[in-house]
């Protein structure tokens, strides 16, 4: 069989899908879990390392089914594993055995499959290509790792890389956390108030013969609705969830769209895109991969519209002949000092050094950029919550200051 047939059964057998299985478990109980596997053989092989003895299976569909990538951090424990066992001699084979057992048990079984398809003479990218473990840029790297014979320094520099992705990905995450905790308590107390704090008020201040303003009377109105219809509320929340679920794309379409035009946020997200751009070129480049293939996986990990236009045209100009000096001038989206960096690392001959300073330097000023962003998120913050609570607060303080006016005269 040629290179290719080898290479299209390997995906073929690496194919995945989402199965639900009603499973015994070790204790004697049953339990509801979901796996993915290439069909229901698979599937019981998988259970059977877990233990686990399945009842009934249902294949989910697509859409519906469970993520089929491993987590970069479980990528960055292998990767370090990998990297410890091959650097001091140990086969590839036994350093996936070793490797199986510390990443995450849902990571474990695609370990494992790689660990076969090693030993039945398959090439290590080809293997995790197969099973789907790695990105494109990771498997490049690993393939590029196996034709210069380094895989053991090609894991280390992935290792590197990944942990340096979890340092860029904590942070975004970091930024969405600590709003979304701010506005989740002020929702909840919002509801409290408006349902069941508010309409007993307005109601006693209704007994005294003070009328309501307007504003006071559509809250109440709301809360009271909110409160007797809290079935048909959740269940029409609920549904809202669903659908941005399934509208998640073009969700996140349209917060790129707002994030990368706000003007604090914006520098942010420019940041962390060239610290994803730079941290993947420094891997790529290290372990030999050319300079415009390395350009070509890298612009694929890159959200950011204006840079990957930018570093798209570089690439299509440096294939056609242009000069890599002349052309990093071209992409204004990074600024002149990074340029100039390049330009005279270029001049060196030493690019592969300056990605590597440049993806620790943006990392870097990544975290600077984040603390700025969210120390000016605390008084936006403040703002939202006064206009969610401190409505409520007057729509009750006025009609108590109306009826104690009245009562004094």
């Amino acid at each position: 069989m040629n290179g290719a047939g080898v290479t299209r059964q390997l995906v073929a057998a690496g194919a995945t899908r989402s199965y639900v299985a009603l499973a015994v478990k070790p204790t004697g109980g049953r339990t509801v879990c979901v796996r993915r596997a290439r069909d229901l053989r698979h599937l019981s092989e998988v259970l059977r390392r877990e233990r686990m003895v399945a009842l009934r299976t249902w294949t989910l569909p697509e859409w519906a089914g469970v993520s089929s990538e491993v987590s970069l951090k479980d990528q960055a424990e292998l990767h370090t594993q990998l990297a410890q066992l091959l650097t001091r001699g140990v086969p590839l084979v036994e350093a996936l055995e070793a490797t199986s057992q510390t990443v995450a048990p849902g990571a474990s079984p695609r370990v494992e499959r790689m660990r076969e398809l090693v030993a039945s003479g398959s090439s290590f990218s080809d293997a995790a290509g197969a099973v789907g473990i790695f990105d494109p840029v990771t498997t490049a790297v690993y393939r590029a790792a196996e034709r210069t014979g380094d895989l053991g320094g090609a894991a280390k520099q992935l290792a590197m890389t990944s942990r340096r992705q979890l340092r860029i990905s904590g942070k975004a995450g970091t930024l969405m956390i600590y709003p979304a905790i701010v506005l989740s308590i002020s929702l909840v107390v919002t509801l409290a108030m408006i349902c069941f704090v508010l309409p007993k008020i307005g109601a006693s201040i209704k007994d005294l013969g003070t009328e309501l303003p307007a504003f006071t009377e559509g809250m109440m109105a709301t809360g009271v609705f909110i409160r007797d219809n809290a079935l048909w509320v959740g269940l029409g929340a609920l549904l809202a969830v669903t659908a941005a679920v399934f509208a998640r794309r073009l969700l996140m379409q349209g917060v790129g769209y707002v994030s990368r035009r706000v003007p604090i946020l914006r520098d942010v997200v420019l940041t962390q895109e060239s610290a994803r751009f730079f941290t993947v070129m420094a891997a790529m480049t290290r372990n030999g991969v050319t300079l415009a293939d390395a350009l070509g996986v890298a612009v694929g990990v890159i959200s950011h519209p204006g840079l990957r236009k930018q570093l798209t045209t570089l690439r299509t100009r440096l294939i056609e002949g242009g000069v890599l000096r002349s052309l990093i001038d071209s992409v204004e989206s990074f600024p002149l000092p990074t340029r100039r960096l390049l330009m005279a690392a270029e001049r060196a001959g030493d690019l592969e050094s300056a990605f590597d300073t440049l993806a620790q330097d943006t990392t870097e000023e990544l975290e600077r950029r984040s603390e700025r962003l969210l120390a000016a998120m605390e008084p936006v913050l403040i703002v939202i919550m006064f206009l969610m609570i401190g409505s409520l607060v007057l729509s009750i303080m006025i009609p108590l200051i109306k009826a104690t006016t009245q009562g004094v005269q």
